[in-house]
């Protein structure tokens, strides 16, 4: 099986391709760099991404938060499950843990300070 993906990267957003055997990587080629090669083994094997989102905290406001790792992309509903209905006390500060070990040793921090 082939996929083709473009890189993100860096700027170039060259265009990969991909071949698997029975779910393993066989064959990068495109890429321009090393972190391509690693780019698009991890995306095709196990897609990752830094969930941003939004939580609120007790007097109104909302306060912007991420992961501090990239988790797995297909368990980004299940983490927003978790997410939704949290409600924070000011004050935060900037890296601030919201959730602790949301999963797999990774942590949902602030990414704003709230007075």
């Amino acid at each position: 099986m082939m996929k083709e993906l473009t890189c993100i990267e860096c700027p170039k957003g060259c265009r990969i391709t991909v071949e698997l055997t029975d779910g393993a990587v066989t064959s990068v080629k495109g890429n321009d760099c090393p972190r391509g090669r690693k780019y698009a083994e991890s995306e095709v094997v196990c897609p990752m991404r830094v969930l941003t989102t939004t939580v609120r905290c007790s007097s109104g406001e909302m306060v912007s938060v991420k992961t501090d790792k990239p988790v797995k992309k297909a368990e980004l509903f299940e983490l927003m499950k978790k997410i939704n209905g949290k409600i924070v006390d000011a004050p935060i500060k900037t890296g601030q843990i919201i959730i602790e070990n949301i999963t797999e040793g990774i942590n949902l921090i602030s990414t704003c300070n709230i007075e």
